[in-house]
């Protein structure tokens, strides 16, 4: 009887040691987030709007969520290798993805995506910047409708950065679907050989996101603006008209930066993550900053943001289609 007694009672405390570990346990998996470093992979190379972008958030989030908020750059097959690492990674809020429209684009564009887009929700898309045309100053044309009646009867050269981009998309689509003149691509590697080649007058025509350097240019008179494809003019350059301006309305597209996390991360996370974002673009020095280089501040809902993610996959997909282009 004396064993059967010492044996319940080693049994009552292995069983009091489980259930500590098991409460411990929950209790550090219960921890409010964050608890933790989290992790900004930017999908693009180090000093574009994305990566700049993502440091001024990520010092935001660092300063209100007392987390350390830390930045890579995972850049390369148009923004696809960095989604793919976050789409596969633990959706536990600590490894978040910045990227632009080159996610909505690519859902169609590409043919073998590792990802889907049902692999990634949307935290916040805090900024976008209407894509918009320009040409070289000694250029006589002062609209978009001018310039097409100047190059009547001849096609149109007009260059971007790189193929299957949203200015290349944009400009493309715009030319042959409403305009319904010839144009002829020319891709560049990167925006500063393609604004180099507008102003050595190589092209006829630069299409380009305005925020950045584009819109700064076009401020100075370097670049001749010729329209932009928004809704409302840009406070960065106002005397640039609107395509609705100029004949074409309701045809708008803008290149934006948001910031996804991994589908299945718990709905309280991106709220919290959504509302910290929403703060630092509320800021006034971020507001100035945002709109002096020619991007639209975004406050809103993380659902307002996937909502918004959806409409621009849409979007894009038919003009992917409608141009026929494909990348494998």
């Amino acid at each position: 009887m004396r064993y059967l007694h010492l044996a319940v009672r080693h049994w009552i405390a292995a069983v009091a040691v489980v259930a500590l570990a098991i409460l411990s346990s929950n209790a550090a998996g219960a921890a409010p987030y964050p608890s933790q470093k989290i992790t900004l992979i930017v999908g693009f190379a180090p000093g574009g709007f994305a990566d700049l972008l993502a440091r001024l958030v990520g010092q935001g989030l660092t300063d209100r969520l007392h987390q350390t908020v830390v930045v890579e750059n995972r850049s390369g097959a148009g923004g696809n290798i960095a989604a793919g690492l976050v789409a596969h990674a633990d959706p536990n809020g600590y490894t978040l993805l910045v990227t632009t429209t080159a996610l909505a684009i690519n859902e169609t564009l590409h043919k073998n995506n590792p990802f889907s887009r049902t692999d990634l929700t949307a935290i916040a898309i805090p900024t976008s910047s209407p894509e918009a045309l320009a040409t070289n100053p000694s250029n006589p044309a002062n609209n978009l409708a001018e310039f097409i009646k100047q190059m009547h009867g001849r096609t149109i050269n007009f260059g971007s950065a790189g193929v299957g981009t949203g200015s290349h998309i944009e400009a493309a689509y715009f030319f042959k679907f409403l305009a319904k003149v010839r144009a002829q691509h020319i891709p560049f590697q990167g925006g500063a050989p393609a604004v180099n080649a507008i102003l050595g007058n190589q092209i006829d025509l630069l299409a380009a996101t305005l925020g950045g350097p584009v819109a700064a240019q076009m401020a100075s008179g370097k670049l001749k603006g010729l329209g932009v494809a928004a809704n409302k003019r840009s406070a960065a350059v106002p005397n640039v008209p609107t395509y609705a301006e100029q004949g074409f309305p309701g045809y708008t597209a803008s290149s934006w930066v948001g910031f996804f996390a991994p589908a299945k991360t718990d709905p309280k996370i991106l709220v919290t993550l959504n509302g910290a974002i929403n703060k630092i673009i509320e800021t006034p020095a971020v507001q100035k900053r945002l709109t002096g280089l020619g991007f639209e501040p975004i406050v809103g809902s993380q659902e307002k943001a996937e909502t918004m993610f959806n409409a621009e996959v849409e979007k894009w997909g038919k003009m992917v289609k409608a141009l026929g282009l494909s990348i494998q």
